[in-house]
């Protein structure tokens, strides 16, 4: 399932305004299932496009291919994105490490930075910049 927000173009320039816009994303889905945001920004890190990708209990989808496209489609300059962890931990598995890192590379191509990947579990959230994985 995709979605548009009508009140773009929102500047999402740094971890707080980023972690307070998607835990506002996340409030209207069920907490136990696994979702995956997914905005596309322009060199001023205002929102071009915003999709959601709906999981289970255990994962989300994290269609690379997709979002890639989505930022061809949109001249993204840059990805944020951002899931949520059911369990309420909000540390990042080695499996959103791996594909974070995937999307990365294949971003690179078209000159997209992937700007940062946000974890939320348990109240809290984890920054994937932070922690050095990108």
């Amino acid at each position: 399932m995709r979605y548009q927000r009508a009140e773009l173009p929102l500047k999402l320039d740094g971890l707080a305004s980023a972690r307070d816009f998607f835990a506002g994303c996340f409030a209207e889905f069920d907490p136990r299932r696994e979702i995956l945001w997914v905005a596309h920004l322009d060199e001023d890190a205002r929102c071009l496009h915003l999709s959601c990708h709906e999981g289970d209990e255990a994962s989300a989808a994290f269609p690379v291919r997709d979002i890639v496209a989505d930022a061809l489609h949109h001249r993204s300059a840059g990805i944020l994105l951002a899931h949520n962890h059911p369990s309420g931990d909000p540390r990042p598995s080695d499996s959103d490490c791996r594909v974070t890192r995937r999307l990365a590379t294949a971003a690179e191509a078209l000159d997209c930075t992937i700007v940062d990947h946000l974890v939320f579990g348990g109240g809290e959230c984890t920054s994937l910049r932070q922690l050095g994985h990108l």
